[in-house]
């Protein structure tokens, strides 16, 4: 999960060279926290939330066929 993360924030950013993610697994649940510059953090949000809804929409799809929970944090 975490690959697939870093390539899909690394498409929508101004600079892919500042994409970071961790990943941490707890108790039936992965937590990723995906770090950009600040300057790049509306991007990767969207306009009311909508891209970063759609990257945990697809995070949890990826993280139930492993029967875990997804959870995204954004840093910048």
């Amino acid at each position: 999960m975490k690959a697939l993360l870093e390539a899909l924030a690394r498409g929508l950013v101004d600079d892919p060279g500042r994409v970071r993610v961790r990943e941490r697994a707890d108790e039936g649940f992965v937590r990723l926290d995906l770090e950009v510059s600040a300057e790049d953090r509306g991007h990767v949000i969207g306009r009311g939330g909508r891209t970063a809804d759609a990257l945990r929409t697809l995070l949890d799809a990826v993280a139930r066929r492993d029967e875990r929970d997804c959870r995204l944090e954004i840093l910048g």
